[in-house]
């Protein structure tokens, strides 16, 4: 009996985007998978393992999508380096397994043939077959092996054991030495697609019928803007439809919790931590993990269903018209999840200029750490009502606030359009992928990881601020015959008192404005420091029972402010460090984040001013 090898294989994944690799790549290793960013760099690099039938050991790296080799963008230099064993502390692969999406092999087999130049092992796995037979086109397998001279495998990675085949051919795979191959100009390389694609593949029409008949209505120059807007509408709907129900009932349990933990600890310090930081605060914001998971959904589904870059067509004209690119598009949605993978998404975009300006606005969509915040003010002082009795009016204050963000973007890039003396508009070039269903396996990692990500943050950097803001809210104690609350007395009293005069013209109390310091590091730490000092004032734990708190100190008007505050502020610290990172510029950072405030603090005074006499 022979013994497995001791050293895991290593393989790694390459292709082009849309070509369903991380789905082949999710079906292959599940949830035993890790992600971190390459050394020196914000590229993601995402590992996994996978055991072969025999008990061969192999670890399987995710490769950065690329569209060529010879580009200079990062993802694609990191993707060509690591293929080469060239990038420090990476080993090479073994065994590269490219895919490519069967239902497109005009454009997909191009990239093959470079990856093939490396002279490298390496195996084509022939994805989405299933949806290229129905589509008629069929593949010769075995001739297309022959004119390739690489294994050619069958795979459907949305399909449990659709990579069976793969997995059987890696489990009797031996490392082989690379062998060097001729380099072929751009030109033979289309030649030799176009002379495989006739010997080995037979389809009937370039397009699928479906989706052309979708994409009549889809990508309607006035139907598509229209169902754009109105989908982007029923996400905005169903996280308060949806994720609500949830984010209270979260919250009676915590007030049950805390009313334990304060009935079993005796009266002091210890008591107060318990049930006024942990409970009042940290327990706060995980209340809302609910509505922040219900938006992933829905991003999740239209990124899978192959909607996104649509999305991006259609936009791409309004977007040029405001100094942006179509391109934009996909780092300003991932923006709505986190500035941070919306900054480290622009390095798609290819002209320098357009790239800084897409940085630049990105922070001002409504990431989902500004949900927290919206949901708890929101849910005290806007009713739940039904306008034409389908839509919620806490709904629409939401979308909104959201429209607002987009609008601030769309002014700042105009802005700046103007500001460029050399302005030139590029065409947008980039593939439309099939429609498809999402496959709930992927939907449910991809909500895994997000709320793992929600969660790392809540029991690390909102855990320790929120500690820290008990504590200043705490002590010192009051002085003998002290006649206003205790808190008054404290350091955050001081401070906060300190802090009002700047945000007074906002009709921001002291409470608010000393919530502004800990958001600066996560925003949802708003709502936890809220939380904290009113309950140490002698609030209630739970969600509902402090917004009704605060709806007693604070005024419709001053809420509305700082919403819209939240709206425009200045980024947190993590987005600044990418900023840095990734544009290797102070300069960049301190424009960031100074406009940001300049345009924050206007919106917020012209609300308060305008809605103390209106409403």
């Amino acid at each position: 009996m022979s013994l497995a090898p001791v050293t895991p294989l290593r393989v790694a994944l390459v292709g082009n985007p849309n070509c369903g690799k991380t789905a082949l790549f999710n079906l292959l290793t599940g949830a035993r998978q890790k992600v971190a960013n390459y050394a020196g760099v914000t590229v993601e690099r995402k590992e996994g393992r996978f055991a072969t039938p025999s008990g061969r050991k192999v670890q399987l790296l995710d490769l950065p999508g690329a569209y060529s080799l010879d580009s200079t963008s990062p993802d694609e230099r990191v993707t060509h380096d690591v293929l080469l064993g060239r990038y420090p502390g990476e080993a090479a692969p073994d065994l590269i397994v490219c895919v490519a999406d069967a239902t497109n092999l005009r454009l997909h087999l191009r990239f093959v043939l470079e990856v093939q130049r490396m002279g490298r092992p390496m195996v084509l796995a022939l994805n989405m077959m299933d949806a290229a037979k129905r589509r008629g086109v069929e593949v010769n397998v075995g001739e297309l092996a022959r004119q390739l001279g690489m294994p050619v495998v069958e795979t459907v990675a949305v399909r449990r054991g659709g990579a069976q085949a793969l997995i059987e051919l890696i489990d009797h795979t031996t490392p082989e030495k690379p062998q060097a191959q001729a380099a072929a100009a751009a030109d033979d390389l289309h030649g030799t697609v176009r002379a495989i694609l006739a010997s080995a593949v037979t389809m009937p029409r370039a397009t699928d019928a479906r989706d052309d008949a979708i994409d009549r209505f889809a990508l309607h120059p006035v139907l598509g803007p229209l169902i754009l807007a109105f989908v982007m509408f029923l996400v905005f709907q169903a996280v308060y439809s949806l994720g609500k129900p949830l984010t209270d009932a979260i919250g009676d349990g915590f007030t049950w919790l805390g009313a334990a933990a304060g009935t079993a600890l005796p009266d002091g310090p210890l008591r107060s931590l318990v049930t006024d930081a942990l409970f009042g605060g940290v327990g706060t914001v995980l209340g809302f993990l609910p509505e922040i998971l219900v938006l992933f959904f829905f991003i999740l589904v239209l990124e899978e269903s192959g909607y996104l870059p649509r999305a991006a067509f259609l936009l791409d004209r309004m977007m040029v018209a405001v100094g942006l690119t179509g391109r934009s598009f996909i780092p300003l949605l991932s923006s709505f999840a986190c500035a941070i993978p919306g900054v480290m998404g622009t390095r798609s975009i290819s002209d320098p200029r357009d790239r800084l300006a897409t940085i630049l606005v990105a922070p001002l969509m409504t990431c989902s750490a500004r949900l927290p915040v919206y949901a708890l003010l929101i849910g005290a002082f806007i009713p739940h009502r039904m306008i034409f009795g389908v839509f919620n009016m806490q709904g629409l204050v939401l979308f909104a606030l959201y429209a607002a963000g987009i609008a601030g973007a769309m002014a700042v890039g105009w802005v700046m359009k103007k500001l460029r003396r050399d302005h030139r508009e590029h065409a947008l070039l980039m593939e439309l992928p099939s429609y498809r269903l999402p496959r709930p396996r992927d939907v449910a990692i991809g909500l895994w990881e997000r709320g793992a990500i929600f969660l790392k943050r809540l029991t690390g950097i909102i855990l320790a601020l929120t500690v820290l803001m008990w504590f200043i809210s705490t002590f010192p104690s009051p002085p003998a015959g002290a006649t206003l609350p205790a808190i008054d007395y404290s350091i955050a009293g001081y401070l906060g008192r300190a802090l009002q005069w700047p945000f007074a013209p906002l009709g921001f109390n002291w409470q608010m404005s000393l919530s502004l310091i800990p958001a600066f590091a996560a925003r949802e730490t708003a709502v936890a420091a809220l939380a904290t000092v009113y309950s140490v004032a002698g609030g209630d734990a739970d969600t509902a029972a402090l917004g009704h708190t605060l709806a007693q100190n604070f005024s419709l008007a001053s809420a509305l402010s700082l919403m819209v505050w939240f709206a425009f502020a200045p980024q947190c610290m993590s987005t600044l460090a990418v900023i840095r990172r990734e544009t290797r510029s102070w300069r960049a950072v301190v424009v960031s984040f100074g406009y940001m405030f300049v345009v924050a603090y206007a919106a917020s005074f012209v609300t308060y001013q305008v809605a103390r006499h209106f409403v």
